[in-house]
């Protein structure tokens, strides 16, 4: 029914708000009034179809008398429907529950013109517009943010050579440093195909068996495991990266966004009560902070730089994911700082749509030999044309801020064919060309053809016993241990010994700790179990 004294389209109720509504309004957060936001800030629109038709009632369905069958000609019926099935898109396989803003980078010293091509780092004080999703790396939708887990931070410059994607975690190091194991790890992370649920045995298991993970597992376990929300942790790219100078002068870099906020840990007590009662805490910090815009969450960009000699003669293998740089030897250079000041004015069309892939460079910035690296540049990618289809890059919150020029056409979903310009190359016909300007740098590879290692050195244990003898403090260390022995304890006892045999490797201290916790959940002693594969014994 339409309300004809005052023109509004039926379901719109409107109400003056009483001074008891005001208060209670006042004492919710902004997020929460979201809505009520709208209200007073838009007036009451009339409905339409997808082709702009005004819709006169959408409240019943057309029906051949009063208990009569729907007809198929109810367009707003199957269009209610059929769009409501379609509503969803493909669930990220890992950093599935995210949120996000955006804001802009300021270059803040120009050291960055000596280092690298790269435009949005050359000048002081030049600014490049990003976006920032923030993820947890074993989430699915729905999941808690305060979930020990590694946070994702991927940072999209818009800058005006093309978008440079830098993807980060809130750990320095990863699990692993080969990308065959990738979908392995995330499968043992993920529920069980059988009984849908997190298996404890599957994580220990994998984890277990990869010594190369204990770097990133005690890191995960420590106080650095539940950051309170997104803007009091830092990200590190963890992979590494190729500068390119105007000389050609080639070094290599990895990233560090240090939060100004400083870093700031959830208790793992107070993280298990926040999961059950606010599962969005981070979300719902990262959106009032900003909607408030009292303080601006930031971060300084710096990067570790390593020259090719350095790199040559380096004691450990400085593509290794599961490995830092010391910063004794190569000190943080600050580049820059983001800042994010602007929400998102919808969450799917422009977070959950967000794609990155470290494919996305710029000129002066490669990449690197780095293994997972080069892997991730096709997985990515990959992903996203699974999940938005091949012409992704042209949703508006993925499209780069210069003209495109390329071969590629059609598709589902295409917004831009490009003006009719030829869709091959070479053409004479002013289509799109190229210039040397802009080609890769050329390095030498030689060896045989295999399976390596690759790391080329063996020690997973010696840059992680630095970081439990000489960083954690005692206190720091009791607790990691109760960390562990907590998941540990949900584990079957030969796995649990497994773990303890590769902490062994750091300090019989932490493994006395994670027995003494682990006897206080398990009563009965622990006895070795015969269940070993063959498998395990090779490894």
């Amino acid at each position: 029914m339409q309300n004809q004294s005052n023109n509004i389209p039926s379901g719109i109720v409107q109400s003056t708000i009483s001074p008891s509504e005001a208060l209670f309004l006042l004492n919710r957060d902004v997020a929460a009034n979201q809505l009520q936001t709208y209200r007073s800030n838009n007036e009451p629109i009339l409905m339409t179809s997808l082709s702009g038709m005004p819709i006169g009632d959408k409240v019943y369905s057309l029906t051949a008398g009063s208990r009569g069958p729907i007809l198929l000609q109810d367009t707003y019926l199957l269009d209610e429907l059929g769009q409501f099935n379609e509503e969803k898109i493909p669930e990220r396989c890992s950093y599935g529950k995210g949120s996000g803003a955006f804001g802009f980078f300021q270059c803040t010293t120009d050291i960055g013109s000596t280092l690298t091509r790269a435009h949005f780092l050359d000048t002081r004080n030049k600014q490049t517009p990003i976006a920032i999703r923030f993820s947890r790396f074993r989430s699915e939708l729905g999941s808690s943010d305060t979930i020990r887990d590694i946070r994702g931070m991927a940072i999209k410059f818009y800058t005006d050579c093309g978008n440079f994607d830098l993807i980060c975690n809130h750990l320095p190091v990863f699990f692993i440093r080969d990308p065959i194991l990738y979908p392995s790890l995330v499968h043992s992370q993920k529920r069980n195909p059988v009984t849908n649920l997190f298996d404890y045995d599957a994580y220990w298991d994998f984890l277990t068996l990869r010594p190369e993970t204990t770097h990133c597992l005690v890191l995960l376990y420590s106080h650095r495991g539940i950051p309170n929300g997104y803007r009091y942790m830092n990200s590190y790219s963890v992979n590494t990266y190729k500068f390119l100078s105007r000389d050609d002068d080639i070094s290599y870099v990895r990233f560090h966004i240090k939060s100004n906020q400083g870093i700031s840990s959830i208790d793992p007590t107070k993280a298990l009560v926040l999961a059950g009662l606010d599962s969005d805490y981070a979300t719902r910090d990262l959106y009032n902070t900003i909607c408030i815009k009292k303080e601006l969450p930031s971060w300084t960009v710096c990067i570790q730089q390593m020259n090719e000699q350095e790199m040559k003669n380096s004691s450990f293998d400085p593509f290794d994911t599961t490995k830092i740089w010391p910063k004794t030897y190569y000190p943080l250079i600050a580049l820059g700082t983001i800042t994010l000041n602007r929400l998102p004015s919808n969450h799917f069309s422009e977070i959950e749509q967000l794609a990155f892939s470290p494919a996305n460079l710029v000129p002066g910035i490669e990449l690197s030999q780095d293994k997972m690296l080069q892997a991730r540049v096709f997985a990515y990618s990959d992903a996203q044309r699974y999940r938005l289809g091949k012409n992704y890059g042209q949703l508006p919150v993925n499209r780069p801020l210069n003209p495109i020029a390329n071969n590629y056409r059609d598709g589902y979903m295409c917004l831009n064919n490009q003006n009719g310009s030829p869709n091959y190359f070479p053409n004479s016909f002013h289509g799109a060309t190229t210039s040397y300007r802009f080609k890769e740098t050329i390095y030498s590879v030689e060896g045989n053809v295999a399976r390596y290692e690759c790391s080329n050195d063996n020690d997973d244990f010696n840059q992680v016993k630095t970081f439990y003898r000489q960083i954690l403090s005692p206190d720091e260390r009791i607790n990691l241990a109760r960390n562990l022995a907590k998941s540990l304890a949900l584990t079957q006892q030969f796995i649990c010994k497994r773990a303890l045999e590769n902490f062994s490797n750091i300090d019989q201290d932490l493994v006395n700790d994670i027995q003494h916790f682990l006897n206080l959940q398990r009563p009965t002693k622990m006895e070795d179990s015969g269940i070993q594969t063959d498998l395990e014994r090779k490894i």
